[in-house]
Protein backbone atom coordinates (compact mmCIF):
# COMPACT_ATOMS: atom_id res chain seq x y z
CA UNK A 1 0.00 0.00 0.00
CA UNK A 2 1.57 3.09 -1.23
CA UNK A 3 2.43 5.77 1.86
CA UNK A 4 -0.13 8.15 0.18
CA UNK A 5 -3.51 7.50 -0.41
CA UNK A 6 -7.16 9.58 -0.61
CA UNK A 7 -9.86 7.80 0.81
CA UNK A 8 -13.46 8.90 -0.98
CA UNK A 9 -17.10 8.25 1.35
CA UNK A 10 -19.80 8.23 -1.10
CA UNK A 11 -23.17 10.00 -0.16
CA UNK A 12 -25.05 6.61 -0.22
CA UNK A 13 -27.43 4.65 2.24
CA UNK A 14 -27.56 1.53 2.37
CA UNK A 15 -30.79 -0.21 3.36
CA UNK A 16 -30.03 -3.84 4.24
CA UNK A 17 -32.83 -7.17 5.58
CA UNK A 18 -35.94 -8.78 5.34
CA UNK A 19 -39.16 -7.04 3.61
CA UNK A 20 -37.18 -3.44 3.20
CA UNK A 21 -37.94 -3.79 -0.10
CA UNK A 22 -41.78 -2.56 0.96
CA UNK A 23 -39.84 0.56 1.85
CA UNK A 24 -38.49 1.15 -1.53
CA UNK A 25 -41.05 4.30 -2.60
CA UNK A 26 -39.60 5.80 0.66
CA UNK A 27 -35.64 5.69 -0.22
CA UNK A 28 -37.09 7.12 -3.62
CA UNK A 29 -38.79 9.96 -1.41
CA UNK A 30 -36.14 10.70 0.06
CA UNK A 31 -33.80 11.55 -2.22
CA UNK A 32 -36.12 14.00 -3.48
CA UNK A 33 -37.58 11.79 -6.55
CA UNK A 34 -41.50 11.39 -7.50
CA UNK A 35 -40.71 10.08 -11.24
CA UNK A 36 -38.82 6.58 -11.25
CA UNK A 37 -37.63 4.63 -14.20
CA UNK A 38 -37.19 1.10 -13.20
CA UNK A 39 -34.67 -0.62 -15.47
CA UNK A 40 -34.43 -4.79 -15.19
CA UNK A 41 -35.01 -7.63 -17.22
CA UNK A 42 -38.42 -9.09 -18.67
CA UNK A 43 -37.57 -11.65 -16.73
CA UNK A 44 -37.31 -10.58 -13.47
CA UNK A 45 -40.29 -8.26 -14.05
CA UNK A 46 -42.65 -10.80 -14.40
CA UNK A 47 -41.67 -12.61 -11.49
CA UNK A 48 -43.61 -12.03 -7.63
CA UNK A 49 -40.43 -10.35 -6.93
CA UNK A 50 -40.82 -8.12 -9.49
CA UNK A 51 -44.23 -7.46 -8.51
CA UNK A 52 -43.81 -6.80 -5.41
CA UNK A 53 -40.99 -3.83 -6.77
CA UNK A 54 -43.43 -2.54 -9.00
CA UNK A 55 -46.13 -2.16 -5.78
CA UNK A 56 -43.45 -0.81 -3.32
CA UNK A 57 -42.79 2.16 -5.92
CA UNK A 58 -46.37 2.61 -6.51
CA UNK A 59 -47.22 5.83 -7.52
CA UNK A 60 -43.37 6.93 -7.81
CA UNK A 61 -43.29 4.42 -10.26
CA UNK A 62 -43.36 6.58 -14.01
CA UNK A 63 -41.71 4.22 -16.25
CA UNK A 64 -39.96 0.48 -16.69
CA UNK A 65 -37.22 -0.19 -18.89
CA UNK A 66 -37.14 -4.43 -19.26
CA UNK A 67 -35.01 -4.44 -21.67
CA UNK A 68 -31.71 -5.15 -19.61
CA UNK A 69 -28.84 -7.60 -21.22
CA UNK A 70 -26.52 -9.17 -20.44
CA UNK A 71 -22.89 -7.48 -21.10
CA UNK A 72 -25.15 -4.41 -21.34
CA UNK A 73 -25.33 -3.78 -25.21
CA UNK A 74 -24.66 -0.10 -26.24
CA UNK A 75 -27.95 -0.61 -27.99
CA UNK A 76 -29.99 -1.37 -25.19
CA UNK A 77 -28.39 1.73 -23.11
CA UNK A 78 -29.38 3.97 -26.19
CA UNK A 79 -32.98 2.51 -26.15
CA UNK A 80 -33.24 2.98 -22.66
CA UNK A 81 -31.78 6.60 -23.00
CA UNK A 82 -35.01 7.22 -25.70
CA UNK A 83 -37.14 6.05 -23.29
CA UNK A 84 -36.03 8.33 -20.40
CA UNK A 85 -36.17 11.76 -22.04
CA UNK A 86 -39.59 10.78 -23.13
CA UNK A 87 -40.79 9.81 -19.67
CA UNK A 88 -39.85 12.77 -17.95
CA UNK A 89 -37.94 10.73 -15.29
CA UNK A 90 -36.23 12.38 -12.06
CA UNK A 91 -34.62 9.07 -10.83
CA UNK A 92 -33.58 5.48 -11.37
CA UNK A 93 -34.42 2.10 -9.53
CA UNK A 94 -32.56 -0.59 -11.14
CA UNK A 95 -33.27 -4.44 -9.94
CA UNK A 96 -32.24 -7.55 -10.63
CA UNK A 97 -28.27 -8.32 -11.28
CA UNK A 98 -24.94 -6.39 -12.45
CA UNK A 99 -26.49 -5.55 -15.88
CA UNK A 100 -29.24 -4.18 -14.39
CA UNK A 101 -27.35 -2.11 -11.98
CA UNK A 102 -24.82 -1.42 -14.93
CA UNK A 103 -27.61 0.10 -17.30
CA UNK A 104 -29.16 2.62 -14.96
CA UNK A 105 -25.89 3.74 -14.03
CA UNK A 106 -25.50 4.47 -17.83
CA UNK A 107 -28.60 6.16 -17.94
CA UNK A 108 -27.42 8.33 -15.22
CA UNK A 109 -24.20 9.19 -16.36
CA UNK A 110 -25.39 9.84 -20.12
CA UNK A 111 -28.01 12.06 -19.05
CA UNK A 112 -25.61 14.15 -16.99
CA UNK A 113 -23.59 14.48 -20.12
CA UNK A 114 -26.78 15.87 -22.14
CA UNK A 115 -27.38 18.21 -19.51
CA UNK A 116 -23.33 19.63 -19.97
CA UNK A 117 -23.45 18.71 -16.18
CA UNK A 118 -21.19 15.37 -15.37
CA UNK A 119 -20.12 15.23 -11.84
CA UNK A 120 -16.67 16.38 -11.30
CA UNK A 121 -16.61 15.71 -7.65
CA UNK A 122 -18.05 13.41 -5.02
CA UNK A 123 -19.39 16.81 -3.48
CA UNK A 124 -21.42 17.10 -6.58
CA UNK A 125 -25.13 15.83 -7.03
CA UNK A 126 -26.28 13.70 -9.44
CA UNK A 127 -28.35 15.19 -11.91
CA UNK A 128 -30.99 11.32 -11.74
CA UNK A 129 -30.41 9.97 -8.54
CA UNK A 130 -29.94 6.26 -8.19
CA UNK A 131 -31.53 3.00 -6.37
CA UNK A 132 -30.13 -0.35 -7.19
CA UNK A 133 -32.06 -3.32 -5.74
CA UNK A 134 -29.18 -6.01 -5.78
CA UNK A 135 -30.91 -9.88 -6.56
CA UNK A 136 -27.33 -11.31 -6.92
CA UNK A 137 -23.70 -10.50 -5.72
CA UNK A 138 -21.85 -8.30 -8.46
CA UNK A 139 -21.13 -5.30 -6.70
CA UNK A 140 -22.00 -3.38 -8.98
CA UNK A 141 -24.99 -1.77 -6.97
CA UNK A 142 -22.29 0.15 -4.81
CA UNK A 143 -19.84 1.42 -7.46
CA UNK A 144 -19.44 4.68 -9.49
CA UNK A 145 -18.54 2.91 -12.86
CA UNK A 146 -20.10 0.38 -15.46
CA UNK A 147 -19.46 -1.41 -18.17
CA UNK A 148 -21.26 -2.06 -21.69
CA UNK A 149 -20.71 -4.10 -24.83
CA UNK A 150 -20.38 -3.03 -28.43
CA UNK A 151 -22.35 -6.00 -29.73
CA UNK A 152 -20.87 -5.00 -33.48
CA UNK A 153 -16.69 -5.13 -32.17
CA UNK A 154 -17.43 -7.36 -29.57
CA UNK A 155 -15.65 -5.45 -27.30
CA UNK A 156 -16.28 -4.29 -23.30
CA UNK A 157 -15.66 -0.78 -22.06
CA UNK A 158 -16.97 1.47 -19.24
CA UNK A 159 -17.34 5.00 -17.79
CA UNK A 160 -18.57 6.57 -14.86
CA UNK A 161 -17.79 9.28 -12.39
CA UNK A 162 -18.40 10.64 -8.87
CA UNK A 163 -22.20 10.88 -9.05
CA UNK A 164 -23.00 7.89 -10.74
CA UNK A 165 -22.89 5.87 -7.64
CA UNK A 166 -25.96 4.78 -6.61
CA UNK A 167 -27.06 7.33 -4.11
CA UNK A 168 -28.98 4.02 -1.90
CA UNK A 169 -29.18 0.72 -2.15
CA UNK A 170 -31.59 -2.05 -1.09
CA UNK A 171 -30.63 -5.24 0.16
CA UNK A 172 -33.71 -7.18 0.74
CA UNK A 173 -32.98 -11.23 1.05
CA UNK A 174 -36.24 -12.15 0.08
CA UNK A 175 -35.75 -11.13 -3.13
CA UNK A 176 -32.63 -13.24 -3.80
CA UNK A 177 -34.71 -16.80 -3.29
CA UNK A 178 -35.35 -16.89 -6.89
CA UNK A 179 -32.07 -16.59 -7.71
CA UNK A 180 -30.60 -19.56 -9.34
CA UNK A 181 -27.66 -21.41 -7.60
CA UNK A 182 -25.65 -21.19 -10.87
CA UNK A 183 -26.15 -17.57 -10.99
CA UNK A 184 -25.38 -17.47 -7.03
CA UNK A 185 -22.27 -18.99 -7.98
CA UNK A 186 -21.26 -17.03 -10.85
CA UNK A 187 -21.90 -13.77 -9.11
CA UNK A 188 -20.65 -14.69 -5.98
CA UNK A 189 -17.12 -15.48 -7.33
CA UNK A 190 -17.48 -12.28 -8.76
CA UNK A 191 -17.82 -10.73 -5.39
CA UNK A 192 -14.92 -12.41 -4.23
CA UNK A 193 -12.78 -11.61 -7.01
CA UNK A 194 -13.37 -7.97 -6.64
CA UNK A 195 -12.62 -8.54 -2.73
CA UNK A 196 -9.10 -10.33 -4.12
CA UNK A 197 -8.01 -7.65 -6.23
CA UNK A 198 -9.09 -4.72 -3.73
CA UNK A 199 -7.26 -6.54 -1.07
CA UNK A 200 -3.71 -6.08 -3.04
CA UNK A 201 -4.35 -3.12 -5.62
CA UNK A 202 -1.56 -0.35 -5.44
CA UNK A 203 -4.16 1.98 -4.98
CA UNK A 204 -6.60 0.73 -1.86
CA UNK A 205 -6.73 2.63 0.78
CA UNK A 206 -6.80 0.92 4.86
CA UNK A 207 -10.23 0.84 4.80
CA UNK A 208 -10.30 -0.78 1.22
CA UNK A 209 -8.07 -3.13 2.34
CA UNK A 210 -10.09 -4.14 5.46
CA UNK A 211 -13.25 -4.29 4.37
CA UNK A 212 -11.70 -6.56 1.23
CA UNK A 213 -10.27 -9.21 3.69
CA UNK A 214 -13.89 -8.83 5.48
CA UNK A 215 -15.24 -9.79 2.18
CA UNK A 216 -13.32 -12.46 1.18
CA UNK A 217 -13.84 -14.05 4.78
CA UNK A 218 -17.37 -14.24 4.45
CA UNK A 219 -17.86 -14.77 1.13
CA UNK A 220 -15.82 -17.84 0.92
CA UNK A 221 -18.33 -19.18 3.74
CA UNK A 222 -21.46 -17.83 2.51
CA UNK A 223 -20.94 -18.50 -1.05
CA UNK A 224 -20.88 -22.78 -0.76
CA UNK A 225 -24.23 -23.02 1.08
CA UNK A 226 -26.11 -20.87 -0.40
CA UNK A 227 -25.63 -22.80 -3.64
CA UNK A 228 -26.22 -26.39 -1.45
CA UNK A 229 -29.16 -24.15 0.04
CA UNK A 230 -30.79 -21.62 -2.01
CA UNK A 231 -34.01 -21.42 -0.09
CA UNK A 232 -32.51 -20.27 3.49
CA UNK A 233 -32.65 -17.31 3.43
CA UNK A 234 -30.13 -17.02 6.46
CA UNK A 235 -27.76 -18.35 4.29
CA UNK A 236 -28.88 -15.75 1.71
CA UNK A 237 -28.22 -12.90 4.00
CA UNK A 238 -25.11 -13.69 4.96
CA UNK A 239 -23.46 -13.96 0.95
CA UNK A 240 -25.82 -10.42 0.05
CA UNK A 241 -23.59 -8.85 3.45
CA UNK A 242 -20.56 -10.20 1.60
CA UNK A 243 -21.32 -8.37 -1.18
CA UNK A 244 -21.87 -5.31 0.65
CA UNK A 245 -18.70 -5.94 1.42
CA UNK A 246 -17.74 -6.59 -2.27
CA UNK A 247 -18.73 -3.57 -3.55
CA UNK A 248 -17.61 -0.93 -0.75
CA UNK A 249 -13.95 -2.31 -1.53
CA UNK A 250 -14.06 -1.11 -5.39
CA UNK A 251 -15.16 2.87 -4.30
CA UNK A 252 -11.22 2.49 -2.89
CA UNK A 253 -9.16 0.53 -4.39
CA UNK A 254 -8.40 -0.33 -8.63
CA UNK A 255 -9.09 -3.71 -10.18
CA UNK A 256 -6.22 -5.48 -11.92
CA UNK A 257 -5.35 -8.09 -14.73
CA UNK A 258 -7.71 -10.52 -13.55
CA UNK A 259 -10.65 -8.25 -13.79
CA UNK A 260 -9.38 -6.74 -17.13
CA UNK A 261 -8.97 -10.15 -18.65
CA UNK A 262 -12.44 -10.91 -17.65
CA UNK A 263 -14.54 -8.00 -18.83
CA UNK A 264 -12.56 -8.62 -22.57
CA UNK A 265 -13.04 -12.20 -22.60
CA UNK A 266 -17.16 -11.91 -21.59
CA UNK A 267 -17.09 -8.87 -24.11
CA UNK A 268 -15.72 -11.03 -26.94
CA UNK A 269 -17.46 -14.26 -26.52
CA UNK A 270 -20.56 -13.40 -24.52
CA UNK A 271 -20.07 -15.86 -21.42
CA UNK A 272 -21.56 -14.44 -18.30
CA UNK A 273 -18.97 -11.99 -16.15
CA UNK A 274 -19.20 -14.15 -13.44
CA UNK A 275 -18.04 -17.07 -14.83
CA UNK A 276 -15.20 -15.40 -16.49
CA UNK A 277 -13.55 -14.71 -13.20
CA UNK A 278 -14.35 -17.46 -11.72
CA UNK A 279 -12.16 -19.34 -13.78
CA UNK A 280 -9.35 -16.53 -14.42
CA UNK A 281 -8.89 -15.31 -10.80
CA UNK A 282 -6.32 -18.24 -9.58
CA UNK A 283 -4.22 -17.66 -12.30
CA UNK A 284 -4.26 -14.01 -11.96
CA UNK A 285 -3.01 -14.80 -8.23
CA UNK A 286 -0.31 -17.10 -8.90
CA UNK A 287 0.80 -14.43 -11.60
CA UNK A 288 0.75 -11.49 -9.52
CA UNK A 289 2.20 -13.58 -6.30
CA UNK A 290 5.87 -12.47 -6.39
CA UNK A 291 4.60 -8.77 -6.57
CA UNK A 292 2.77 -8.93 -3.31
CA UNK A 293 3.67 -11.62 -1.41
CA UNK A 294 2.29 -10.18 2.46
CA UNK A 295 -0.91 -9.37 0.78
CA UNK A 296 -1.39 -12.79 -0.49
CA UNK A 297 -0.93 -13.92 3.19
CA UNK A 298 -3.16 -11.65 4.45
CA UNK A 299 -5.72 -12.88 1.49
CA UNK A 300 -4.75 -16.90 1.94
CA UNK A 301 -5.39 -16.13 5.99
CA UNK A 302 -9.21 -14.73 5.41
CA UNK A 303 -9.10 -17.65 2.74
CA UNK A 304 -8.15 -19.90 5.65
CA UNK A 305 -5.63 -21.40 3.26
CA UNK A 306 -1.50 -20.61 2.90
CA UNK A 307 -2.35 -20.98 -0.79
CA UNK A 308 -4.60 -18.31 -1.78
CA UNK A 309 -5.18 -19.61 -4.97
CA UNK A 310 -5.37 -23.32 -4.56
CA UNK A 311 -8.05 -22.18 -1.90
CA UNK A 312 -9.91 -19.83 -4.80
CA UNK A 313 -9.51 -23.15 -7.06
CA UNK A 314 -11.24 -25.53 -4.75
CA UNK A 315 -14.24 -22.86 -3.71
CA UNK A 316 -14.93 -22.87 -7.41
CA UNK A 317 -14.95 -26.66 -8.02
CA UNK A 318 -17.05 -27.05 -5.10
CA UNK A 319 -20.12 -24.82 -5.75
CA UNK A 320 -19.85 -26.73 -9.45
CA UNK A 321 -18.32 -24.43 -11.85
CA UNK A 322 -16.22 -25.26 -14.78
CA UNK A 323 -12.35 -24.38 -14.28
CA UNK A 324 -11.75 -24.12 -18.11
CA UNK A 325 -12.35 -21.57 -20.46
CA UNK A 326 -12.44 -24.07 -23.08
CA UNK A 327 -15.45 -25.71 -21.29
CA UNK A 328 -17.23 -22.42 -21.43
CA UNK A 329 -17.44 -21.70 -25.17
CA UNK A 330 -13.93 -20.03 -25.54
CA UNK A 331 -11.84 -20.53 -28.37
CA UNK A 332 -7.44 -20.11 -28.63
CA UNK A 333 -8.82 -17.41 -31.19
CA UNK A 334 -10.52 -15.78 -28.28
CA UNK A 335 -7.27 -16.16 -26.28
CA UNK A 336 -5.01 -14.46 -29.33
CA UNK A 337 -7.05 -11.53 -29.52
CA UNK A 338 -8.15 -10.91 -25.67
CA UNK A 339 -4.20 -10.98 -25.24
CA UNK A 340 -3.91 -8.25 -27.88
CA UNK A 341 -6.13 -6.11 -26.49
CA UNK A 342 -4.84 -6.69 -22.32
CA UNK A 343 -2.22 -3.45 -22.42
CA UNK A 344 -5.43 -1.30 -23.41
CA UNK A 345 -7.47 -2.10 -20.74
CA UNK A 346 -7.56 0.56 -17.55
CA UNK A 347 -7.58 -2.46 -14.95
CA UNK A 348 -4.64 -3.97 -16.37
CA UNK A 349 -2.58 -0.98 -16.24
CA UNK A 350 -3.35 -0.68 -12.59
CA UNK A 351 -1.97 -4.48 -11.79
CA UNK A 352 0.11 -4.66 -8.97
CA UNK A 353 2.66 -5.59 -11.56
CA UNK A 354 3.20 -4.78 -15.67
CA UNK A 355 1.28 -6.78 -17.70
CA UNK A 356 2.69 -7.41 -20.97
CA UNK A 357 0.73 -9.31 -24.18
CA UNK A 358 2.37 -12.63 -23.40
CA UNK A 359 2.07 -12.18 -19.66
CA UNK A 360 -1.74 -11.47 -20.67
CA UNK A 361 -1.72 -14.67 -23.14
CA UNK A 362 -0.05 -16.90 -20.68
CA UNK A 363 -2.42 -16.31 -17.79
CA UNK A 364 -5.60 -17.26 -20.16
CA UNK A 365 -3.71 -20.43 -21.55
CA UNK A 366 -3.33 -21.45 -18.11
CA UNK A 367 -6.99 -20.73 -17.73
CA UNK A 368 -7.90 -22.31 -20.96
Amino acid sequence: MSEHWRHTGYAQQIVFGRAVVDHLREVVRDLGARRAMLVTTEGRLGTAEGRRVVAALGSFLTSTFAGVRSHVPTTAVQAAMQQARRDGIDSVVSFGGGSCADLGKAVCYFTEQEAGTPGASFFDRPVLPHVSVPTTYSGAELTPFFGMTDEQARRKSGAGGPTITPAAAVYDPELSLGTPPRISAETGMNALAHCVEAAYSPARTPEAEAIALAGIWRISRALPHVVEHPQDIDGRAAMLAGAVFGGRCLQNASMGVHHGLSQLVGGRTGIPHGLANAVILAHAVRFNADAVPDELEAIGHSLGDKDPAAAIDALRKSIGLPGRLSECGVTEDDIIVVARLAESSPSVQLNPKPVTEADARAILQAAF
